[in-house]
């Protein structure tokens, strides 16, 4: 009799939840209601926390409108940037501050543009894509579709060698005259630059 109420007591207090599904419960399982959430993609990149704001925007603009993603590439073309304007995009060679149209000798703006060519390159380029010659975001943009520079970007985007070695396509995209502190510039960028 034991036995039978024991048996009985199993049988009964089995879940229900551990039952088999119907056939009509898997053909037609109930509908549920979810709506997609987009996931956000974070991408990294080489950040300055130290730098200034116009540092900051060189460096972020380069990487977004390049495929330059070595720490010392960034660190050597921010160097040179440094050396020939200080990052002031309006600074006449001598350091005048004046607008584009008042640069009369040398040098003007981020990367002290010398030669008449590549002086009036900028006016002409900042006319076409209406932009500001005398600001960082119309030299920027510039200094990115220059000519010379876009024909040393291969090397630019080519990973894994020294600020040394990224010096020579510097020289080539600037022609500068005098080397100064560059490389110190340079390696001084090297130790700000975070990966975040």
């Amino acid at each position: 009799m034991l036995r039978k109420l024991f048996t009985a007591l199993i049988v009964t207090s089995v879940p229900s939840a551990c039952a088999y599904p119907s056939i009509s419960e898997i053909s037609n399982p109930p509908q549920v209601n979810v709506a997609a959430v987009p996931i956000k993609v974070v991408e990294k990149e080489w950040t300055c926390p130290g730098c200034n704001p116009n540092e900051q925007f060189v460096l972020k603009e380069i990487q977004k409108s390049t495929k330059i993603r070595d720490k010392n590439a960034l660190a050597t073309i921010m160097g040179n940037i440094k050396s020939e304007s200080g990052f002031r995009p309006n600074v006449c060679e001598g350091g005048a501050i004046v607008p584009y149209q008042q640069c009369r000798r040398g040098g003007y703006g981020l990367i002290q543009w010398t030669t008449t060519k590549r002086y009036n390159g900028l006016g002409k380029f900042c006319r076409k894509y209406n932009c500001d010659p005398s600001s960082l975001e119309g030299q920027v943009r510039y200094m990115i579709n220059e000519t010379q520079f876009q024909k040393v970007l291969p090397e630019f985007e080519n990973p894994g060698f020294s600020i040394p070695q990224y010096m020579v396509p510097s020289y080539y995209w600037l022609g500068w005259g005098i080397k100064g502190r560059r490389t110190s510039y340079s390696y001084g960028y090297v130790k700000k630059l975070v990966w975040a």
